[in-house]
């Protein structure tokens, strides 16, 4: 990762949330309720927490030159699953772990299409997520299934001091990064990334590091995907995890991740998840009209990823190298 990749996205950070500030000053206040953290800052992490969550494993997705386009489908399989098992009377933690399996076997076909059958990682995963807001429509029956129970609704609305949501997001963040750092997995996932065709020749198994970086990401879908449904009680398979996967991309790609494949940094993905959620909120915040949302979204991160082009991207007052 050059140096300096995320002098931008901290910057970008830093004047949302300045903005927020003049507009709301109370913006940065923290007060303890409870035993709890409540504030707008805390809202901003628990809410994005999915984002994250899914966004960690996106970045080890596309830095071996992938992207998973069906996680926001697999988010929406996974709420459908546990929240229609645990309105039929089953248990909350079978409900969880028949989720994740689920998730699990939904990762290993994206796997299995992209790293064993050779199909281009855009058109696998784009056959999820196509099909899998139809799955989720039919195990809910095109219904909103609610909930009401304490357990399955802790997942999402629970406290620790933090949001349930946020410890999580930051606990799979966390290993990943000590994985990636202090083991060969790191090595392994970059030079995949890098040339695949090289780290076959030097004994690498791409299509083990291939298939396995899609179960994870599918896992991280599934994770969210119960975060989101137990944070409203409900499973709504229309509309639940709708559009994630495209914030999850942006905030790997504004983190400085590579498309190319290769270069990728999970302190990044971190700060992008950051300003994808704190740039929602401040849409909100400042009264944009909701029909220039997207728009309005669309203009800063186009103008935070300009900013990272390799001849913008050196930091304020660097100097040139001839």
């Amino acid at each position: 990762m050059r140096r300096g990749h995320l002098v931008w996205p901290l910057l970008a950070l830093a004047a949302l949330i300045a903005l927020n500030v003049i507009v709301t000053p109370s913006f940065l206040e923290i007060r303890l309720q409870d035993g709890h953290l409540h504030g707008s800052v805390v809202d901003i992490l628990r809410n994005g927490a999915p984002t994250l969550l899914i966004a960690v494993g996106m970045t080890l997705v596309i830095a071996t030159r992938g992207i998973d386009l069906s996680v926001g489908a697999v988010a929406a399989i996974s709420g459908a699953i546990a929240c229609t098992w645990i309105a039929g009377g089953g248990n909350t933690i079978t409900a969880v772990f028949l989720a994740l399996g689920t998730c699990l076997l939904l990762g290993l076909w994206n796997g299995f299409l992209v790293s064993v059958a050779g199909i281009q990682p855009i058109i696998a995963t784009l056959v999820l997520m196509t099909a899998g807001r139809g799955v989720a429509m039919l195990l809910t029956e095109g219904q909103i299934v609610t909930v009401n129970d304490p357990v399955y609704r802790w997942i999402g609305s629970g406290f620790l001091l933090l949001p349930v949501v946020v410890l999580i997001a930051l606990a799979v963040l966390g290993g990943v990064a000590l994985l990636t750092h202090r083991t060969a997995l790191g090595t392994l996932v970059h030079a995949v990334g890098t040339n695949p065709g090289a780290a076959g020749l030097a004994g690498v198994r791409s299509r083990t590091i291939i298939g396995t970086v899609y179960v994870f990401a599918a896992l991280c879908a599934g994770v969210a995907g119960l975060m989101i449904s137990s944070n409203v009680n409900a499973a709504d398979a229309n509309s639940a995890g709708l559009w994630i996967e495209m914030d999850a991309i942006l905030a790997v790609v504004i983190g400085g991740t590579s498309l190319a494949g290769g270069r990728y940094s999970l302190s990044g993905t971190l700060v992008g998840a950051l300003v994808i959620q704190t740039l929602t909120t401040t849409v909100y915040t400042v009264g944009v009209p909701t029909n220039t949302t997207l728009v309005f979204k669309a203009l800063v991160v186009i103008t935070v990823c300009l900013l990272q082009v390799p001849r913008a991207a050196r930091p304020p007052g660097a100097r040139r190298v001839p």
